[in-house]
């Protein structure tokens, strides 16, 4: 856990920065938990200024989360194959340390920011704003955000994004949903991803990891796909592709009626 968010205040040790606690009060005597409270205020704040920003230019920002080796860098690697040359692209990577996802992103032809966070385990508005201040929006359709590979921090920290979506990989076991609620529910998508090693992985239920979204009462579609060999990509592009285009229709409509608001005072 990170030092930066206070994601590492746990049932275990909140006593410690509560009132009478040993670290109720930082160094400059102010109260630990206030301290937290304005840092998520303050991320909170940055992150509708990021969706001003994405909204202004039309672009739809796709926050991807998932724990590590989940298949992030490998599904925007086949998402960017079949949907480049119909909507320009562009990728901000998370990673604690290295620029390696960033890099294979690049050899696609797509401008990709690297965010290096260091100890922090997610990434968090402010970083994604310094991000966005190196990237054209006005060229842009689309801006994916690949968090940092974490099943836990992430699913708290709003960066300015439209949609979440979440990767589940076989490999992992169907029962994540049931293990990290607070991050499935914030799902609006979930991919079922590595769907080629189901045959081998024969303990990972489709049908279970649904049930388990479900009983968090979060209605979210959830696709089968596999982004090595390709199958059930038409159904994901087929969500990007309407995704963008509902996002496009709801700026005109409020453009429409901004415009009717101002004609109607005038």
């Amino acid at each position: 856990m990170c030092d930066t968010c206070g994601c590492n205040v746990t049932p275990g040790n909140a006593h410690l920065v509560k009132p009478g606690g040993a670290l109720h009060r930082t160094d400059d005597g102010r109260e630990a938990v206030s301290v937290l409270r304005n840092l998520l205020h303050e991320n909170d704040h940055t992150a509708a200024h990021n969706r001003q920003h994405f909204d202004k230019h039309g672009v739809l920002a796709i926050n991807l989360m998932s724990s590590p080796g989940a298949g992030k860098t490998a599904l925007l690697e086949a998402t960017i194959k079949r949907l480049g040359k119909e909507l320009s692209i562009a990728v901000i990577e998370g990673d604690l340390e290295t620029e390696n996802d960033a890099e294979r992103i690049r050899q696609h032809g797509v401008p990709a920011i690297q965010i290096t966070t260091g100890s922090a385990c997610h990434l968090d508005a402010h970083m994604v704003h310094d991000a966005l201040h190196q990237l054209d929006l006005a060229a842009l359709d689309i801006v994916f955000i690949e968090n940092v590979g974490n099943l836990v921090c992430p699913a708290s920290f709003d960066l300015g994004q439209h949609v979440n979506v979440i990767l589940l990989s076989v490999p992992e076991g169907d029962d994540k949903p049931a293990k990290y609620p607070v991050m499935f529910r914030a799902a609006d998508l979930v991919l079922l991803s590595k769907c080629d090693l189901l045959p081998v992985l024969e303990d990972f239920s489709t049908d279970n990891a649904r049930r388990h979204l479900r009983e968090l009462a979060n209605p979210a579609e959830v696709f089968e796909l596999s982004a090595k060999t390709g199958d059930g990509m038409t159904q994901w592009l087929d969500w990007v592709m309407d995704s963008e285009a509902r996002l496009e229709h709801r700026l005109g409509e409020l453009h429409t009626d901004s415009q009717a608001d101002a004609t109607a005072a005038s």
